[in-house]
């Protein structure tokens, strides 16, 4: 027999190491590893990494295969690999049932189990007794099983193993938005079983979507079936919130040593080189110590101090465990890994020594891992004293087998029988390297010819929805709709993908099935959906931003492909609107905000994109791989006719009667007005109670319009053009209309019936509006509500009719019928309608219009007009015609005719009404109708609960309401109906501030998206106080009062909304210019000296007037950012960590009423989010925004005094608004010693007239809390700002700074 070479050698004793100390102990059964020998729990984490070493070593044998039994220990090896993978498949494929309600609802007690049976690989806890949503555990092993599989293993046998995995897929695919229990186990570190966000189960899933993503299970040999799919947007994410969230781990744990398995091996999950090495500098100088890491600080698990005879700790014993945390070897091994990943030498060498002077000794020779050293019981003293002075002792099992298997590892790296790339065959190491720029492609398509013809005047060249054949251009929806199908399996019972949602990476790609091909556009533009869509500058500045986040977020083969369609409802006025040109002429320049775009056509762009195959579509089940499943061929066949056909839309008009009465309308002016509820003038800056005018009076017969899911789900967005002529009554709208005198005429019809309703129609002097007689329920007369619908009917005025709608939902509510006297017919005048009469009415075009029979309503004297159908208008308007000169008996017929729609139970209730008017706002852009009416209707922003979760995920909490009476927060996600119904609650019954709110929670997610760099300290996002600053800002940039302001800014469009919120975000300066129809225009200035005749188009300043207004822009500078920085709740630098330190050394501070206690820091560490969140808490009890930012700045103060160690202690507990106040005496004494502006105001000498002002609460400056406007408004710095005042009121009021004697005073 031939000697071996050394190499051999070497590895022959690793095998002999792995065989001792890991396979000895793997069951032959299951193929699982137990915890211990008396222990006979297998958890998956600890097994995916035991297994680890055994992986290496097969592969490193593999490399020097030269004789035959190498290749036998070699496959030996791979073998116990793939044994133990299966195991653990088999126990995670008998909670089958769990993966699919975990879709659904989840929760932790329907999650996968965290550990099994080593024997049989059962449960072997209830759901409850256990923290089992553990999704790191879970992404680890698919993590490994993609890695394994591409370095060859077969580890999954069939398809039906292939539908679970995919199922497992979209089990982790939600980790950002799932608060679960983490890699210890622990949630949060209290113990009380809380689950919360861990940063290292978001990382270690993102790790696992995007090594899972196109993967062919079957390695080699799969095909189409067996590859798994993943949304790329779930991935990004993933990434997305845990870039926001390092190096911090979760809100009770502000470091933790296991996010090393995230930014090095296995996971790889940070694609930011800076925030790897500032994550990993944080553990070491802050967690390392002589034997390891601590897991994180606090952590009191096998400390001398801990209570083993209960789980959780008490939140005071929390402060016992500081610096004497047990240390864990197990972290040496990471960084040893980290190390070689990074081929540091020097550092793998240092780490590798110091692993060895801590590893224990077997009796044969072997050195072991232990688990973790602790601080033995008599030395605890000591090491209080001088923390990592004292010698430990190993507690726990030893070895412990997951760092032992990770110490095998790096031995196998160190002495070169692996290479880096054989433990990462997916090349995940390479996240984080610079990547070329992306090149995104736009193409725009015409929904038909005439608008391809009117882009060719302006020199842009589009083909049609027709001309891109073969290919087929498709809604976002199509494909959401599509993946539902993807993991489907009958006898697993599994259903698919649950989440409806597709984003910009998804529909970024081309996708082929068999041999068609699609183009999918942006989930943005679906129209069907809210009224923001129906702002075109908007839409293109969402546009604009999606295209720089493909820029930085795009990381697949190819390039980005984003589809546009222009459709006929983007039109404005027959043309299209100049904002669409200006950005496809900046499209085809190349260049779009500092983004590289190409446009072209689908067909030159084919080769250059990236396109994914769509083959789980196939019925593979049924055993007909090649055939399209049963149900996704028929949806196919419905949707891809009508996707983009021109659905004929209808227009309905009232007839054109002049207004002829005024007798009611006084009664309903301002109904709306009356609602609202911003409050700009005031000094509290709170909230009105609702005035009793406005209660909504059958709010307890009249179910709120949320609650009928059905009463809206498909509206159809009207086009109308302004040569039409003005658009009257609203008082229809839906999918069918009342075929008049179209019916045939009854002659047995009972006359009485039609007596009554002459008469009623004579007095109306119009022939359809009908109204019940019998309402037992009403307050007012019955005339009242007819004339007022009379006037609806001939008003012409929209904000009048908005008017008038809102006094009949006040009054009647929403479901009061303004149609029909619910007359019973004899059955055979029912389905009588001619085919003129489809055809007039437009009926059967709309495929959606039989789904929805409520929104069916009916209407009288109306133009029915089919757009793109040009016989049915001469038809429809004919009839309407002739039937305006009837006779009074002619109507008596017709109106006995309507019965045949009535009886079927269609009515026009007030909802139908609102419905309409809304439509016509949307086109005529009134902004603040708009939201109003949808407020009245209970719409909401489609992606509201997506946005919140988008805001909380990232670690912003987010209030509604206004305070400080009505703010409710916001702390974890909602689903959608809940969020609905919170926002209202908050706002009684303001239904366009209620509207608005959810609007601005959309465009802060946008923001925060795409420029997380505005929201840096700030906690909660309070929405209500937002609305206020931003309704104060345009009262002091028109200088107009405060009701004036409100109107305004419920009227800006979406887009200028938008823009608005931005200024006040980044706290840039800006001003406002009138555009054309009274609608104003957001402008950056660069400096706030522009003249004040350029900014403002309401009422210019003349002449020394203007002069004034460029100095007081000045003046009120200071008290502008206090006031931003209060309501943003924008703080400065380490602000809380600072104020921990204020607190640790007196017994609380007082904020208005809420005392923050000493003993919240035994039980919170300084950088902890829970303790930032209850400071922030204690500040948001002060309504003033100003006043809430002065009193940041003398806790600042405090924190100074405490840093420079002036004093031992700060005594009691300091009452912070005290400190205010002082400084605001001693701010207006010298005021009257330097004859300053606070003269004319609280520093005047007081006489009689003055103190009662006083007393009564008002300043004559108009300060909040009883502080002078003009500190307000002074700088921080320097001899007379605020710092200087708070300083000298420190030293004043606290008793432990000393009165006399030198002190050397320096602020820095």
């Amino acid at each position: 027999m031939r000697s071996r070479s050394n190499s051999g050698v070497r590895l022959d004793y690793y095998q002999r190491i792995v065989h001792r100390l890991i396979l000895a102990h793997q069951e032959p059964v299951t193929g699982l590893f137990p915890a211990s020998n008396v222990n006979s729990h297998a958890w998956i984490r600890d097994n995916v990494y035991c297994i680890l070493a055994v992986w290496g070593l097969s592969m490193a044998y593999k490399k020097i295969a030269d004789q035959d039994e190498d290749r036998a220990k070699c496959y030996e090896l791979e073998q116990s690999c793939v044994k133990l993978m299966r195991g653990l498949l088999m126990a995670m494929m008998n909670q089958k049932d769990k993966v699919e309600k975990f879709k659904m609802t989840q929760s932790p007690y329907d999650s996968l189990h965290a550990k099994y049976s080593s024997k049989n690989g059962l449960p072997v806890v209830g759901d409850n007794e256990w923290g089992h949503l553990q999704i790191d555990a879970v992404s680890l092993y698919l993590l490994i099983l993609a890695q394994m599989t591409a370095s060859g293993l077969q580890i999954v046998f069939s398809l039906d193993e292939v539908s679970f995995i995919q199922n497992l897929v979209f089990y982790i695919e939600s980790a950002y938005s799932i608060p679960d229990y983490g890699i210890w186990e622990r949630g949060d570190k209290t113990n009380h079983g809380e689950p919360e966000l861990n940063a290292s189960s978001i990382g270690m899933a993102k790790a696992a979507l995007e090594a899972m993503n196109e993967l062919d299970l079957f390695g080699a040999r799969g095909g189409p079936a067996s590859v798994i799919h993943v949304l790329a947007d779930e991935a990004h994410k993933c990434q997305a919130v845990l870039q926001s969230m390092l190096p911090r781990e979760s809100n009770s744990k502000e470091l933790d040593s296991g996010l090393l398995c995230v930014i090095g091996f296995p996971a790889f999950a940070v694609d930011d080189a800076q925030l790897i090495h500032n994550t990993k500098d944080a553990i070491l100088s802050r967690l390392q110590g002589k034997y390891g890491c601590k897991r994180f600080l606090r952590d009191g698990y096998r400390t001398p101090k801990e209570d083993p005879s209960r789980l959780y700790y008490e939140r005071w014993e929390l402060r016992m465990f500081e610096n004497i945390e047990c240390e864990w070897p197990l972290f040496y091994c990471y960084l040893i890994l980290f190390h070689a990943f990074q081929s540091d030498k020097r550092a793998v060498e240092e780490y590798a020594s110091r692993l060895e002077k801590i590893m224990v000794r077997s009796e044969d020779g072997i050195l072991l891992v232990p688990e973790s050293y602790a601080v033995p019981q008599d030395l605890v003293g000591f090491e209080y004293q001088k923390p990592g002075s004292q010698v430990r002792e190993v507690v726990g099992r030893c070895p412990f087998l997951w760092g032992q298997s990770l110490f095998i590892l790096g031995r196998l790296l160190q002495e070169g029988f692996l290479a880096v790339g054989e433990l990462d065959p997916l090349n995940r190491r390479l996240g984080a390297q610079k990547k070329p720029d992306v090149v995104v492609q736009v193409v725009i398509i015409a929904e038909d010819n005439e608008i391809r013809d009117k882009l060719a005047e302006h020199d842009l060249h589009v083909q049609t929805i027709a001309e891109v054949a073969p290919i087929e251009v498709q809604p976002a929806r199509v494909l959401s709709h599509l993946y539902t199908y993807l993991g489907r399996n009958r006898k697993l019972g599994l259903s698919g993908r649950k989440s409806r949602d597709v984003g910009i990476l998804s529909t970024s790609k081309l996708y082929s099935l068999k041999d068609r091909i699609f183009a999918f556009t942006p989930q943005f533009a679906d129209l069907s959906r809210f009224y923001i869509a129906s702002d075109n500058e908007l839409m293109i500045d969402i546009l604009k931003g999606e295209i720089n986040f493909l820029k930085s977020a795009w990381d697949l083969l190819g390039r980005p492909l984003v589809t546009l369609v222009l459709k006929r409802i983007h039109l404005d006025q027959d043309k299209i609107p100049l904002a669409m040109i200006q950005t496809m002429r900046k499209l085809k320049s190349g260049y779009i905000n500092g983004t590289r775009v190409m446009l072209g056509s689908l067909k030159d762009f084919l080769n250059t994109s990236a396109i994914t195959d769509l083959s789980f579509l196939g019925s593979t089940e049924d055993g007909y791989p090649d055939r399209l499943h049963p149900d996704v061929q028929t949806y196919l066949d419905e949707h891809l006719l009508r996707s983009f056909s021109n659905r004929s839309t209808m227009n309905l008009r009232g007839g054109q009667l002049r207004p002829r009465t005024l007798r009611r309308r006084m009664s309903c002016k301002g109904a709306i007005k009356k609602t609202r509820s911003i409050n700009v003038d005031s000094d509290n800056l709170g909230m009105e109670g609702p005035s009793p005018l406005t209660e909504r009076r059958l709010s307890s017969i009249v179910p709120p319009p949320w609650l009928q899911a059905n009463k809206q789900s498909h509206v159809s967005v009207f086009a109308t053009t302004p040569e039409e002529g003005p658009t009257s009554s609203p008082l229809s709208l839906g999918n069918e209309l009342i075929r008049e005198n179209i019916y045939p005429v009854d002659p047995h019809h009972s006359r009485s019936a039609i007596d009554r309703r002459s008469e009623f129609v004579r007095q109306q002097e119009m022939p359809k509006i009908l109204i019940q007689r019998h309402r037992a329920e009403t307050n007012f007369a019955d005339t009242e509500v007819e004339e007022l619908i009379a006037m609806l009917r001939e008003t012409e005025n929209l904000e009048e009719q908005g008017d008038i709608l809102q006094y009949l939902v006040d009054t009647q509510g929403l479901d009061f019928n303004t149609a029909g006297l619910g007359f019973k017919n004899k059955p055979e005048d029912n389905g009588t309608p001619t085919s003129n009469a489809n055809n007039a009415a437009g009926t059967g075009t709309d495929p959606d219009s039989a789904a929805h029979p409520s929104a069916a309503t009916a209407t009288a004297n109306s133009n029915s007009q089919c757009i793109g159908n040009t016989s049915n208008i001469s038809s429809s308007s004919s009839n309407i015609s002739n039937h305006n000169n009837m006779s009074p008996h002619e109507n008596n017929h017709d109106s006995s005719q309507s019965e045949g729609m009535l009886e079927e139970g269609r009515v026009v209730t007030v909802r139908d009404l609102l419905k309409g008017l809304y439509e016509k706002a949307c086109q005529q852009k009134l902004w603040g109708l708009v939201r109003h009416t949808a407020g009245m209707l209970g719409k909401r922003v489609e992606d509201l609960a997506k946005a919140v979760t988008d805001l909380l995920v990232r670690q912003k909490q987010v209030t509604v309401g206004m305070p400080p009476n009505n703010e409710h927060t916001i702390t974890a996600p909602l689903p959608e109906v809940e969020l609905r119904q919170l926002i209202h609650d908050a706002y009684g019954d303001d239904e366009s501030t209620a509207m608005l709110t959810q609007e601005l929670m959309v465009y802060l997610a946008m923001f925060i998206r795409t420029e997380p760099q505005l929201f840096h300290e700030m906690l909660r996002l309070r929405v209500g106080l937002i609305i206020q600053v931003m309704a104060k800002e345009l009262s002091r940039t028109l200088n107009c009062d405060g009701e004036a302001a409100s109107e305004h800014l419920l009227n800006l469009s979406p887009f200028e909304m938008k823009n608005l919120l931005y200024h006040i975000l980044s706290g840039k300066e800006f001003a406002v210019s009138s555009v054309a129809r009274g609608n104003l225009s957001i402008v950056s200035c660069k400096s706030s000296r522009v003249s004040k005749k350029s900014q403002i188009g309401l009422g210019d300043p003349e002449g020394e007037d203007a002069l004034i207004a460029t100095i007081d822009d000045r003046q009120g500078q200071w008290l502008r950012r206090r006031r931003l920085d209060g309501a943003l709740n924008r703080v400065p630098r380490d602000f809380y960590s600072r104020v921990w330190t204020v607190l640790e050394k007196c017994q609380g501070l007082a904020i208005e009423g809420r005392v923050l206690q000493q003993s919240l820091t035994q039980e919170m560490t300084p950088g902890e989010l829970k303790f930032a969140l209850e400071v922030e808490t204690a500040l948001n009890q002060i309504p003033q925004p100003e006043y809430r930012q002065l009193v940041v700045e003398a806790l600042m103060v405090l924190t100074l005094v405490t840093e420079h160690n002036m004093v031992p202690t700060l005594g009691g507990i300091i009452y912070v608004e005290h400190l205010v106040h002082k400084a605001n005496q001693l701010f207006l004494e010298d005021q009257r010693k330097v004859q300053g502006d606070a003269t004319l105001c609280c520093a005047k000498i007081k006489d009689g007239k003055e103190q009662q002002q006083a007393a009564s609460g008002m300043l004559l400056c108009g300060g909040a809390a009883y502080i002078c406007q003009h500190l307000y408004d002074s700088a921080p710095s320097g001899s007379y700002g605020t710092m200087t005042y708070m300083s000298r009121a420190v030293a004043l009021v606290l008793d432990c700074v000393p009165k006399h004697g030198e002190m050397e005073c320096a602020i820095s």
